[in-house]
């Protein structure tokens, strides 16, 4: 959910062949216009973000039939994820496509479905997108992601067209960097370095990231919020000496697995059509019908994905934007206007949304303005130089056309997953709180698909909270509080007869940890942090 620009210099001959089993190679451009060359997926996916500072979008959305997408339902997960990256065109073999995938999505996550639906009732559908090994639905892209960039490079490799290895590097407010860790460890040829808000997290968050193993890994805590580790890195990556530095003394050179990444786009896209497939295959949609697609987001990544699946033919009607008290998607949405001026970053029990620069909507306002770049050029740098723009009203228009949005407040975040465990016995985190009481606030008489995007085991200090009725910023009781992630997660089990923790998440008290280092948010204290994770 987070994003970072990077600096890599531009591969050049870029030119791919299509691979013919897969359908015509589809090629990127940039969302700024400075991209005239188009590139193939396998240089997207290195690169991260375009030359320029644009975000790369394909040049063609593809267009399944409803058939195509109700046949989803008789394969594996892996084998639809196969299926919507050959419509997309990309420039690997299929045979390899299909291997990744299974790669991708097999026993790492902890049942044969992926990503189950579970239906609170007959109009209410709860995608459960946190079944992966970091208990987030960033699993569903970053076990993915990690495959192609390798692939990826390797393809560039064998054309002539790189030479050096690559240093992944990722501002986080929780989710983002546990998956990305996870997903990159001992990778050959990659590094990561992940950057968190060392007060910004919950204590199973944090402990996911400075107990991960791996060789290739380093972890920092950064004084401030997300908007400070994510305005560093991006500071890092336009750094030009920087980059000449890395790639001379090191032979690397910065990439990005955030979600301004299209590699890590695409596979949110998969699970929106076979979501839809799914409710049909189980006969609680009829095919055809209209599906409204509630989903809590910050960087807009999650939500956007689920438009382009609307492209590509699945039956979505409205997209509802959920946001927590940083409300800033909201706002735009409801008035065309994006202001970041003075506006308060608030702690939430949400953390991961706790985001006021959301990146990937300069894809969607791309998207809704025909394409047009110099539009998109206007108002990132009005939003760079003044911390605001305002789209026109066309673009307004087309933009309520398709999107709706509500802000919750803490409190009723809190009420929400207290409400929702009495009537349905089904526990919510609280980031899938905020979407399901915006999904009751904003639905007409579609059924809606709630995204579930947490275990709530990750987030067992507001759950806690919420079962028994204390106040977003309330203390804990002082015998709750003294207890470890772990320790209130098995309470909360106890209590409600939840035993569904996973594993992953149960057993990180016992394991050591790896990474204690502080650091600013500053250009400097980053770009030396990295420099010495590599010496």
């Amino acid at each position: 959910m987070k994003d970072t620009p990077q600096n890599t210099p531009t591969p050049q001959n870029t030119q791919a062949t299509a691979t013919p089993a897969n359908k015509k190679t589809n090629l990127y451009r940039d969302t700024r216009g400075l991209n005239t060359q188009g590139v193939p997926f396998t240089e997207a996916v290195i690169n991260g973000i375009a030359p320029g500072g644009g975000l790369y979008v394909p040049d063609n959305i593809p267009s399944l039939s409803l058939d195509e997408i109700l046949q989803l339902a008789e394969m594996s997960y892996a084998q639809r994820a196969a299926t919507v990256y050959k419509a997309f065109g990309v420039d690997l073999p299929a045979d390899q496509v299909d291997a990744l995938m299974s790669q991708a999505y097999g026993s790492n996550f902890d049942t044969e479905e992926i990503c189950p639906i579970t239906s609170l009732n007959a109009n209410t559908h709860v995608l459960e997108l946190w079944h992966g090994p970091t208990s987030a639905f960033k699993d569903m892209a970053l076990q993915c992601l990690p495959k192609f960039f390798s692939a990826s490079a390797q393809a560039l490799q064998k054309r002539g067209q790189l030479d050096h290895n690559f240093l992944i590097l990722v501002a986080t407010s929780g989710d983002t960097g546990k998956a990305a860790l996870e997903g990159f460890k001992d990778a050959e040829g990659v590094h990561i370095g992940v950057l968190y808000p060392a007060d910004g997290v919950s204590d199973i968050q944090r402990k996911q990231m400075l107990t991960q193993t791996g060789e290739n890994v380093f972890v920092w805590g950064v004084a401030g919020n997300f908007d400070d580790c994510q305005t560093g890195v991006k500071k890092v990556f336009g750094d030009e000496k920087f980059a000449e530095q890395l790639l001379g003394e090191h032979r690397v050179s910065l990439s990005s697995a955030n979600s301004i990444n299209w590699g890590r786009l695409l596979p949110q896209v998969v699970y929106y059509l076979s979501a839809y497939a799914e409710l049909v295959h189980q006969g609680k949609l009829a095919a055809g019908d209209l599906l409204d697609v509630c989903v809590p987001t910050g960087n807009f990544g999650n939500i956007l994905a689920a438009w382009y699946a609307k492209q590509m033919g699945a039956p979505i009607d409205m997209l509802f934007c959920a946001s927590n008290e940083n409300r800033v998607l909201t706002d735009f949405i409801n008035t065309g206007s994006y202001h970041i001026v003075d506006r308060e970053f608030v702690l939430t029990p949400s953390p991961s949304m706790d985001i006021l620069v959301s990146s990937n909507l300069e894809r969607q306002l791309f998207e809704l303005t025909g394409r047009n770049a110099e539009k998109i050029r206007d108002w990132m740098d009005s939003l760079n130089t003044k911390g605001n723009f305002r789209i026109d009203q066309e673009t307004f228009a087309a933009v309520r056309n398709t999107f709706a949005a509500d802000s919750i407040d803490n409190a009723s975040c809190l009420e929400t997953i207290r409400e929702v465990f009495q009537q349905h016995n089904y526990l919510l985190d609280p980031h899938t709180a905020v979407a399901y009481a915006t999904a009751e606030n904003l639905r007409g008489e579609n059924p809606v698909l709630v995204v579930s995007t947490a275990h709530w085991a990750k987030f067992g200090n507001n759950v806690y909270r919420a079962l028994h009725k204390l106040a977003p910023n309330e203390e804990l009781p002082a015998e709750v509080a003294a207890l470890t992630g772990c320790q209130l997660n098995d309470l909360i089990a106890k209590e409600t007869n939840q035993h569904n923790i996973p594993a992953g998440l149960a057993s990180l008290d016992s394991m050591p940890l790896r990474f204690n280092t502080t650091i600013e948010s500053d250009t400097e204290s980053i770009e030396k942090a990295v420099m010495d994770f590599l010496k």
